[in-house]
This record gives structure tokens, sequence and C-alpha cells, in this order.
């Protein structure tokens, strides 16, 4: 049966390519967001979330600063045309593109749906960090520890890691590493601040070991 098509197009900005290959990382990006949409539903405005009122995980004050004025309710998922004040262009310029997560789209997916839904969670810096500490334990390269976006360097210790252990044993040791290290974020911030404590589950529950393992490898697929 023939996949049905993505409801994400990237915007004209994005970097050029085939449209073979441009097709398939919308494709990808699409399943990546699919999982955040997932996870992260429509419209809560919980007085207990600092977050305050968000709709498919993008809260008002993100919504705000990409050009929608309207009832949080209403923010639409999908842009229609060439508009970007949605839940796609906000994760796709926010969570994909300036954390430096894109060249991870096209060299292992599984990796890159991680770091976007993490990085949703909790803003890229954290995870920014964690992937290099990963990467200087697997390849023992010399990354910094910075919540920068990630670049070439950082992209190229991932690729040493695919030869040093293969490409689906590289995918699944990162994978492991990431959700230790977040799992030992989220019982920090708890210890910090005990109120957090209603949310501990549910973080567990449903950010830790998300992504599945069997994806590891697929590219595209």
């Amino acid at each position: 049966m023939a996949k049905a098509p993505s409801p994400f197009v990237p915007p004209a900005s994005a970097p050029s390519a085939s449209n073979a290959r441009k097709s398939a990382v919308a494709a990808a990006i699409a399943v990546i967001l699919g999982g955040v949409y997932a996870v992260e539903g429509g419209y809560v405005n919980d007085p207990h979330d600092p977050g305050g009122a968000t709709n498919y995980g993008v809260t008002e004050g993100v919504a705000r600063q990409a050009g929608y004025h309207g009832d949080m309710r209403r923010f639409p998922k999908h842009c229609d045309g060439p508009a970007t004040a949605c839940a796609d262009g906000v994760y796709f310029r926010s969570y994909i593109v300036a954390p430096g997560y894109l060249p991870l789209v096209e060299v292992e997916p599984a990796i890159a749906g991680e770091m976007v839904d993490t990085a949703v969670n909790m803003g890229p810096a954290r995870p920014n960090r964690w992937f290099r500490a990963t990467m200087n334990r697997l390849a023992s390269t010399r990354l910094p520890n910075s919540p920068a976006a990630l670049g070439p360097d950082d992209i190229n210790a991932y690729r040493m890691v695919q030869a040093k252990l293969g490409v689906t044993p590289a995918c699944v040791a990162t994978l492991d590493a990431l959700d230790r290290q977040q799992e030992a974020e989220y019982r920090r911030l708890v210890r910090v601040s005990p109120s957090l404590g209603r949310f501990l589950k549910g973080w567990l529950r449903a950010r830790i070991g998300n992504v599945d393992r069997r994806k590891c490898g697929k590219g595209f697929d």
C-alpha cells in the first residue's frame, strides 16, 4: 500500500536537495513531529505547568513570537500555504533547524526524533550537551560541553560512532545514553522543585524509551 502524503512540507528556505531527497526528509520530519504531537496532545492550560497555555506542545509565548495572535485553542497544527504560524512551522524552525538537528534527520532519523522530542520538552540546551557527552564517551572525541546548536563536528562524531559500533548498535547505544541523562535530569528537577513531582511519572512514561529501537538503522523507511 502506498504511503499517505506527508502533511509537512519544509519551507522554501530549507536546504536545497533533490526532490526525492526533500520528500524523504519531509516524510521523516512528519513522523518525528507525529510522535511529538502524540505525547503533547492538544490544548492544555494546567495552572501547575510553568509553560502555561499550550497547543500541540507550543506555548502561547512561542506562538505569539511566530506571529499567531488568536486563541490558543485554535492554534493550527499544519500551516496553510506559506504561513508559518502553526505547530509544524514552529517545530521545524525552532526545534529542528535552529538546534542543528536537520543533518541528524538524514544521518539517523531515530536519533533526530529523540533530540527533537527532548528539546520540545526541555529546550535544546540539555539534549545538545547530552549528545556531545555521549559522543565523547562512545567515540572518544573531545566535543565541548556546550548548549550551542549541533554542527559538522557533532555530526562527524556520530558518524565515527557508526563506524566503530555499526549503524544500528550506534543508534541504540546513543538513544540509551540520552535516555539515561534525561531521566536523571527529570529526577534532579523534582528534587529541586518537589511541586514538579506530579509530572514525573508522565515524563518517564512518555519520554524515556519512547523512540522505538527497532527504527534504528532504518533510514527513511
